[in-house]
């Protein structure tokens, strides 16, 4: 596959992997970006010396184009741009944020800068000061969430700007992906496909959790406390909604380092297991490359489906009103 996102990106095909907080870790990131997607490091909460380690073993495990997340809410968002132009990182991406003050230096040292957004008027506004790329995540998507679905906000965002859109949130498969494109999209972000896969280096805990899970098994917690997230239904996460009901003070006190309780010991009494809705659709654990070949052979089938059925109509509208088609 070749369109804009894997021209931008150097990569083989448009999948990127999601800026996962403690679950977007260097063995990961390399193992996607070695299938031909592109790995994306969840720097979350880390410092600058902790994201360098990340940066070195990423660049130990791959020669291919990898990424960085950042979260602008962290207190060391600052020095982890600094440090990622000092790397020249091929690929930014942001998130919970407006990233207009690091843009101008982030390409003059090289890097390709995709924010996440959650409206069409932000993917505008990222269009102007420059970014090369916008993920429009739905709140289908796993952690934190912003208030319109995938469906309707890539279709206004891929109306509203120019530049590639990535489409992200309930995306697990070639068919999902081919949906996208439908509409616009010109690739693809997945996090908890990702999470559910050999090289994730994430508890067994979690990736039992996401294959017994349904689509309906995930809830929105801390929407009270400002910063709403889609995580699996578990007694914690009962737990979480009630306090909310209750004590915002309780709930918020709970809710601190309740994510890497999860991906990291997979404690179910005290963890938050952020994923999307595409829990659902997720059945097995398998390898990256075979994750990402599955969802390319699944899209290829999907998008020839929708022709040979558009043909099918065609001939029999024609036959009906007597007019070749």
């Amino acid at each position: 596959m070749r369109n804009r996102v894997c021209e931008i990106l150097n990569i083989e095909y448009p999948i990127i992997m999601g800026g996962m907080s403690w679950a977007g870790t260097p063995v990961l990131a390399a193992a996607v970006s070695n299938a031909g997607g592109l790995g994306i490091i969840g720097s979350g909460a880390m410092k600058r010396e902790h994201l360098k380690e990340a940066i070195d073993k990423v660049r130990a495990l791959t020669d291919r184009p990898f990424g960085v997340n950042i979260i602008l809410v962290s207190p060391y968002a600052d020095e982890l741009v600094d440090l990622v132009i000092e790397e020249r990182v091929p690929v930014v991406t942001f998130g919970a944020g407006n990233p207009a003050k690091y843009m101008s230096k982030l390409k003059e040292a090289g890097s390709k800068v995709i924010p996440v957004v959650a409206s069409d008027n932000m993917a505008k506004m990222m269009e102007r000061i420059g970014a090369d790329a916008v993920i429009a995540e739905g709140m289908e998507s796993g952690g934190h969430i912003g208030e319109v679905t995938t469906l309707v906000l890539v279709d206004a965002v891929c109306r509203a700007v120019k530049i590639p859109v990535i489409a992200a949130g309930g995306i697990a498969d070639g068919r999902a992906m081919a949906a996208m494109f439908a509409l616009g999209a010109e690739g693809i972000q997945m996090g908890t496909r990702f999470i559910a896969t050999v090289e994730a280096d994430t508890h067994e805990n979690f990736k039992k959790l996401i294959l017994k899970s349904s689509i309906r098994d995930t809830v929105v917690t801390g929407a009270a406390l400002g910063h709403p997230a889609r995580v699996i239904e578990t007694r914690f996460a009962k737990k979480v909604r009630k306090l909310e009901t209750k004590s915002l003070q309780e709930a918020e006190e709970v809710l601190v380092g309740s994510l890497r309780k999860a991906v990291v010991d997979g404690n179910i009494e005290e963890g938050s297991f952020m994923a999307g809705q595409s829990v659902g659709l997720i059945t097995e654990i398998k390898t990256v490359k075979e994750v990402i070949a599955d969802i390319i052979t699944e899209f290829h089938s999907a998008v020839n489906n929708l022709i040979e059925k558009s043909y099918s109509i065609g001939e029999l509208k024609g036959e009906k009103m007597g007019v070749k088609i």
